[in-house]
């Protein structure tokens, strides 16, 4: 099926309604006219397709190459690097031409319009796009008192949402977003501080 995607911010609500011909349409505006039936609200979706057949072996492969940036701007900006490593894992399985169904573009899904704000002019490389997820992130955190799962709440389904509800949003996308993050940071922690050396040819 066809998806209408506008333009979307990172910090926006997604709201999913559906023409007269059933074709879903994934927009940040509340109210679509009676030419739309409003399915629901729920976070954004992240590029799930990118990690089809992307073993574990995999996507440590895909993530040599960017080790250092991640470092580089979690150290920057106070964050993390092992937090940013699950948050792109599950948002992209380190797929930097990764684009998911609303339209969100590269390692940590940064929305066109979110990707402007943040200075990125060119989210397909790897470097901008990680400077301005870890940015993000990290302005998150600053927002809800460096309370990780609503500030991973927040990545998801925008700060509006988690202040809105007093905590994290009742969407099941959101929920099992952070659930799959925070997964993929337990498997990383035990990893933290050690050096990955790229594999010799």
């Amino acid at each position: 099926m066809l998806a209408l995607c506008l333009p979307i911010g990172l910090g926006a609500d997604i709201y999913i309604y559906r023409d007269r011909d059933g074709t879903p349409l994934f927009t940040d505006r509340r109210d679509m006219g009676p030419d739309y039936t409003f399915v629901g609200r729920y976070g954004r979706p992240t590029a799930s397709h990118a990690c089809r057949g992307v073993t574990r072996t995999i996507m440590n492969q895909r993530a040599l190459d960017h080790l250092l940036t991640i470092r580089h701007y979690a150290r920057h900006h106070g964050v993390d690097e092992e937090m940013i490593r699950a948050i792109i894992m599950v948002e992209s399985c380190f797929d930097r031409h990764a684009v998911s169904r609303v339209g969100a573009e590269g390692l940590m899904q940064l929305m066109p319009g979110t990707a402007r704000e943040l200075g990125v002019s060119n989210a397909f490389d790897a470097a901008e796009n990680i400077r301005g997820g870890v940015t993000y992130f990290a302005r998150m955190l600053e927002r809800f008192d460096h309370d990780v799962t609503l500030a991973l709440a927040a990545y998801n389904a925008g700060p509006g949402a988690v202040e809105r509800h007093g905590g994290v949003p009742p969407f099941a996308e959101t929920r099992q977003y952070i659930i799959r993050v925070m997964e993929q940071y337990q498997y990383l922690r035990p990893e933290a501080g050690i050096t990955l050396s790229p594999p010799t040819r």
